[in-house]
């Protein structure tokens, strides 16, 4: 692509001089320039990461001569960060001809993680200001889970903490960084000092009379035991692992009012004892959708199913979540995200939910490919299809229509089918792909049924 954009540079200064009068004279190899100006620099395929924060590792600027090995270089800077899983550009010439408009194209890596600073001896609001002014690409909800970029942002931190003078048992800290798991799947990336921390080798529920402590051990095992013990590392995880057993029985305000720890003797760990005051039981007052919102409340209350009176069982509650959400995809709104508001009211001990909705764009019906059957099967699943070019896209209608088709036993010898879908985000359409085959037998046929 950079040659191409330089042959057609030198074709507008060829032209330019023919009209000034001048015979056009082919440049030697040694005489053709390989830099160009750049009038404008933008950069493509990102969403969590902000394009100026982006360009500014990339470090070109505009108005600056550079070719390809400084976009080489470039994109070089740009990989280096893991933040991207690919990194590439692009170049067009400029409207006068005189330099050119060049594009960073990436790929963000999906494994991407919030940073939390523990333990280090400065508060981790100056530890995360200090990382974003020393990398633009530094974002405390979004870093990246590569242990090559937790390494280097650790011995930022470190280098940090340094300077600034602090010191543990009279010597500077030396950190670490590592994804951990907090419970139900929430991962961190958790910088601490590298000095030997024990590890939680058995935890013991006190005071608990609800939940059984044998529930309580087998949501805190994966999470808990064998994690490094700090009480504030050991207090989110309870958070996380704990807290949503009694949510789902109601019990809004469980608190963790003590929690101590004892060495173990036939282990390198200790054993965690943790106090719990289990609350009282709430019960769910009201459940609403604010405003505005792509579909009538009352779909979406109803495809929700929860019962209000009941008691607040939040893991029906994020099922019916779930269940609106399915909805709104459904009504062709494929990015839809829908989130929770929870509102407690402590003397009536009830609760009550709103759910917000981002629909996104709505995506509509485009092409239908059909790949596998004759000219006659062809027109038939045509015929049936039900949803036309410009409808409301549902995405769990092409599988739902394949069952369908096998059910009916519209052709046969059916073998194998596959739906495929390709959004165009641009256009705000989806292509559907279906492919039919016949049972794996070389002496039968897929054809329609007959009769049918």
């Amino acid at each position: 692509m950079p040659r191409l954009f330089f042959l057609l540079a030198l074709a507008v200064c060829a032209a330019a001089q023919t009209r000034a009068g001048r015979s056009p004279a082919a440049p030697s190899a040694s005489t053709r320039p390989s830099k160009w100006p750049i009038h404008s620099l933008a950069v493509e395929g990102n969403h969590v990461f902000p394009s100026t924060a982006v360009l500014a590792v990339a470090g070109l600027k505009i108005g600056e001569l550079a070719g390809e090995p400084e976009f080489d270089a470039a994109r070089d800077r740009l990989t280096a960060t893991g933040a991207f899983e690919t990194v590439g550009y692009k170049f067009t010439p400029s409207p006068d001809g005189k330099g050119f408009l060049a594009t960073f194209q990436v790929a963000e890596t999906t494994s991407l993680y919030p940073a939390k600073f523990e333990d280090l001896g400065a508060p981790e609001s100056d530890i995360t200001a200090a990382l974003a002014a020393r990398d633009p690409l530094f974002l405390p909800a979004n870093l990246p889970g590569n242990q090559a970029t937790i390494d280097r942002y650790a011995a930022y931190t470190q280098e940090f903490l340094a300077a600034r003078g602090v010191r543990q048992e009279g010597a500077p800290v030396k950190v670490a960084g590592a994804v951990v798991d907090i419970g139900k799947g929430s991962l961190v990336i958790l910088f601490r000092p590298q000095s030997a921390v024990p590890a939680v080798s058995r935890v013991t529920f006190e005071g608990n009379q609800i939940v059984p402590g044998s529930v309580l051990r087998t949501a805190i095992a994966l999470p808990g035991v064998g994690a490094p013990y700090t009480e504030r590392h050991f207090r989110e995880i309870l958070d996380a692992a704990i807290r949503p057993v009694y949510e789902a029985r109601g019990r809004m305000r469980v608190t963790f009012p003590k929690i101590r720890t004892e060495p173990e003797s036939d282990v390198k760990g200790v054993h965690v004892f943790v106090t719990v005051d289990e609350g009282e039981v709430y019960t769910l007052s009201k459940i609403s959708i604010a405003q505005p919102s792509p579909l009538p409340d009352s779909q979406l209350l109803r495809e929700a199913d929860i019962k209000t009176g009941d008691v607040a069982n939040f893991d029906l509650i994020a099922a019916g979540q779930d269940r609106i959400r399915a909805a709104v995809r459904r009504a062709g709104y494929l990015d839809a995200k829908v989130t929770m508001d929870r509102q407690f009211d402590d003397p009536q001990k009830s609760a009550s939910v709103t759910f917000h909705i981002d629909p996104g764009a709505q995506y509509h019906m485009g092409k239908l490919i059909i790949n596998g059957l004759d000219l006659d099967g062809e027109a038939e699943i045509k015929r049936i299809w039900t949803l036309k070019l410009g409808d409301a896209f549902n995405p769990e209608y092409p599988d739902h229509f394949l069952e369908t088709v096998r059910r009916e036993a519209i052709f046969d010898h059916l073998g194998k089918t596959k739906s495929e879908i390709k959004i165009d985000p641009k256009t705000s359409t989806v292509d559907v792909t279906l492919t039919f085959q016949a049972e794996d037998d070389p002496l039968k046929k897929l054809t329609r049924r007959r009769g049918y």
